[in-house]
């Protein structure tokens, strides 16, 4: 089964009303469907800068009691060393979550899900956009 890791941004879109990613994630079982613990934790921040938004807390909370998050892990360390590595000499790079997100959905042989131009462009990385 493929597995889709999607990146915060995508969550962000969905939680925003965007129909397409909401009509891309309809044609997917949960249990195709994975966060990462980072993404997990960007949205959490989100939410503890904006407490007197509890319509956003109580749909982010549900989305990701919904969702199977996965742990970073060692692996996912190993990837992201890699990854970064490979990436500064062909002179590109990632900001530090977004890399350890794109490494972890690599790690796991999952799609990821983001509408984040560079990480849409890692070279022979899986990658989807939903928003389009």
């Amino acid at each position: 089964m493929t597995a889709y890791l999607l990146d915060t941004n995508t969550i962000s879109l969905l939680l925003r009303g965007n129909v397409s990613v909401a009509k891309r994630l309809q044609k997917r079982s949960m249990n195709e469907v994975c966060l990462s613990a980072v993404t997990e934790g960007e949205l959490l921040f989100g939410l503890a800068r904006r407490p007197q938004a509890l319509a956003l807390h109580q749909a982010v909370k549900g989305f990701i009691q919904r969702t199977q998050v996965l742990p970073w892990d060692s692996a996912c360390a190993a990837t992201f060393g890699q990854a970064k590595a490979h990436l500064q000499s062909k002179g590109l790079s990632l900001g530090a979550l977004d890399m350890m997100i794109a490494a972890h959905a690599k790690s796991v042989d999952a799609i990821l899900v983001t509408n984040d131009q560079a990480m849409l462009a890692l070279p022979g990385w899986k990658t989807q956009d939903w928003a389009t």
